[in-house]
C-alpha cells in the first residue's frame, strides 16, 4: 500500500485533472508578433476557468502545481493559466494519466510542444509545420469552439508554405 502522501498527491491530481476536464481549455494557438522573423509564434496554454465569487480552487491548483498565474476577467470570470511549452508539456504529463476527457487533446498537445520545444519556427523544416498546423486543428476540433477558427489554407498560408 502507498504511503499517506502518496494517496493524497494522487487525490489531488485526480482533482485538478477533473477539474480541467470540466471547466479547462487545451490550447495551441498561432499569434500575431511583431518581433519575429514569420511575425507570428504557436504559443501553448492550458487554462481553468471559475466564477470569480468561487476562485479559491484555482490559487490552490497553482500552488500544487507550482506553475502558472491566476487572474481575473473583466466579465466576473478568473483564470488558472500555464504558458510555455515545456510547462505545458511538463504539467500535462502529470495530469494524463487522470484525465478522461481531455486525454486525446493533452496528448496531441504534449507531442506539439515536444516539437515546439526542440526548433524554433525559422529553425523548423516545412514538414515539421505542417505537422504543427495538424496538430493545432486536431486540438481546436476536440475544444467547443466559440467563434470562427482559421483554416488549414490560412495557417498554411500565414507560415509561408503555400507554393
Amino acid at each position: 500500500m502507498g504511503s499517506r502522501s502518496s494517496i493524497t498527491k494522487d487525490a489531488e491530481l485526480a482533482y485538478i485533472a477533473g477539474f480541467l476536464d470540466g471547466d479547462g481549455s487545451l490550447m495551441l494557438q498561432l499569434k500575431k508578433r511583431a518581433d519575429s522573423n514569420r511575425g507570428v509564434r504557436f504559443m501553448a496554454t492550458i487554462c481553468l476557468y471559475q466564477d470569480s465569487r468561487h476562485n479559491a480552487p484555482l490559487s490552490w491548483i497553482r500552488k500544487r502545481l507550482k506553475c502558472g498565474y491566476v487572474s481575473k476577467r473583466n466579465d466576473g470570470m478568473t483564470e488558472f493559466r500555464v504558458n510555455g511549452f515545456s510547462q505545458v508539456r511538463e504539467t500535462l504529463k502529470t495530469l494524463q494519466p487522470y484525465l478522461r476527457f481531455k486525454k486525446k487533446q493533452a496528448k496531441l498537445l504534449i507531442q506539439a510542444c515536444k516539437m515546439l520545444e526542440e526548433k524554433t519556427l525559422r529553425t523548423m523544416k516545412p514538414k515539421d509545420m505542417r505537422k504543427i498546423v495538424d496538430l493545432l486543428l486536431l486540438i481546436q476540433n476536440e475544444n467547443y469552439m466559440s467563434k470562427r477558427r482559421k483554416t488549414k489554407e490560412e495557417l498554411h498560408k500565414i507560415l509561408g508554405l503555400t507554393p
